[in-house]
């Protein structure tokens, strides 16, 4: 394979800067992701059932924003790009609405839902606005699909950075600050990282620059949906990136549970999530493995190595056994590292596909709902599954549960994302036939299209 030109490869600066991107949004979205069912359920006192609607109607809005968010950034010009100017615009907006979601202020009746389920429609509304150009950017940032898997793996290690940050502080945070009252630690909580997360997004704004460019006009928005057509690239990677989000959700939204309720040490919640951070042992391995491999390859073994690791982690659950029921644990986290980072660079390489094959180049459109779509209705089906598995197993908040909410725990934290990540799995296997033809696809369009270098204030 031939090496990336230095004309095509972002300096340091401009790799850790996009690292920021994605380190912001997980300092205030991964607190979300991981620990909001558990505070909709055991701190605030919402029913398990209304939680896992609330979460599922908010992703389901993202069938809506998802796609118009696309065509918005397609039809984005600036003196800054199409791109870039939205972490500007939005993470203001987005800090705010991620700390108003965790102030849920002590009504009575349906009105508390209706305040949750507003303040988090809101935030995941905007979260998918400033999270779709992290990933159209991507395309603008360089032409090189090698240097796109360089910078996706930079974005995964902001990624996990953020997560550890927030995994590794979160609940000593809300302890300490809350002094025994978690509504309002989390309350004192998030405020912090919403600060954090503007100010790495004020750093990648100032730094980043779109150097691809294309000259021609944005398609009308019915063509723009004309890039999806026979654009089967990318329906792989919507399809196996939906079901890997479900699974991925369920599995982390579930740990509280399941190390409270059926490992009976609700602290190694903090633990077992921090320890997402070793998945960067693939992450940052991925641009050396796809020298040297096909990434089809990487994808499936990722997801292969996924189910696996469910089976491992019920394996020590079963016997009892703490170094194995981590080793499962730990074996998830590195194996899905791969399978949740290959997406994300192969999205602009379907991006190329679809103009290769109609003409129409709709960059924002394709990533909104290949990837922020995916992660966010994955994310609400992810936490709204094993949610109505505890409302329908009778799981009852702050107490010793029954044989059969135990039961449910069990099938939502290990066999639920081990299906989904099996369901993600199968697609992957036809990508193959469309890796191979990157190179005459890359060619024709630079051939094909013309592009100009832009100097961006």
């Amino acid at each position: 394979m031939n090496p990336t030109p230095p004309s095509h490869r972002l300096p340091l600066s401009g790799r850790l800067s996009y690292a920021a991107t994605d380190a912001a949004g997980q300092l205030v979205f991964c607190v979300i992701s991981f620990y909001l069912l558990n505070f909709y359920t055991d701190v605030v006192g919402i029913s398990a059932a209304t939680a896992g609607t609330i979460l599922l109607i908010a992703r389901l809005i993202d069938a809506i924003d998802a796609p118009i968010w696309g065509m918005v950034f397609d039809r984005t010009h600036s003196r800054w790009g199409k791109n870039r100017p939205w972490f500007l615009w939005l993470c203001f907006p987005f800090a705010l609405f991620g700390v108003l979601t965790f102030c849920v202020p002590d009504l009575q009746g349906p009105a508390k839902a209706w305040y949750c389920g507003i303040t988090y429609v809101l935030c995941s509304i905007l979260y998918t606005g400033i999270n779709t150009p992290v990933t159209s950017i991507l395309s603008a940032l360089t032409p090189d699909p090698n240097e796109r898997v360089t910078l996706t793996s930079f974005r995964m290690f902001g990624s996990k950075i953020g997560v550890l940050a927030v995994n590794a502080s979160a609940y000593p945070l809300v302890k300490w600050l809350g002094n025994g009252n978690d509504r309002h630690g989390f309350m004192l909580t998030m405020p912090i990282f919403a600060v954090l997360s503007v100010a790495l997004y004020l750093i990648a704004f100032r730094n980043l620059r779109e150097t691809v460019v294309e000259k021609k006009k944005a398609a009308p928005i019915l063509e723009g949906f004309s890039a999806i057509k026979g654009n089967w690239p990318w329906i792989i990677i919507f399809s196996s990136s939906l079901c890997f989000w479900i699974a991925f959700i369920a599995r982390i939204s579930m740990a509280p549970y399941f190390f409270e309720h059926i490992w009976k040490n609700k602290q190694l919640t903090a633990l077992a999530n921090s320890l997402d951070v070793i998945s960067l042992v693939s992450i940052l391995a991925l641009p050396w493995l796809c020298r040297r491999m096909s990434k089809s390859t990487i994808w499936a073994w990722g997801l292969a190595g996924a189910v696996a690791s469910q089976v491992l982690l019920y394996s020590g659950v079963l016997s009892h056994s703490a170094p194995l029921m981590f080793a499962g644990w730990i074996a998830g986290i590195i194996t899905s590292g791969a399978a949740m980072a290959l997406p994300f660079a192969l999205l602009s390489d379907s991006v190329d596909y679809g103009e290769w094959k109609t003409g129409v180049r709709a960059a924002g459109l394709l990533t909104a709902i290949g990837a922020a779509f995916c992660l966010k209705a994955g994310s609400g089906f992810g936490g709204a599954l094993p949610a109505w598995i505890l409302g329908a197993t009778g799981y009852v908040p702050n107490t010793t549960q029954s044989a059969t909410a135990l039961q449910g725990i069990e099938i939502g934290f290990i066999w639920l994302p081990a299906l989904f990540y099996l369901f993600a799995l199968l697609p992957v296997l036809f990508y193959r036939k469309y890796e191979r033809m990157e190179p005459q696809i890359h060619a024709e369009l630079e051939a094909r299209r013309p592009l100009a270098t832009e100097i961006q204030p």
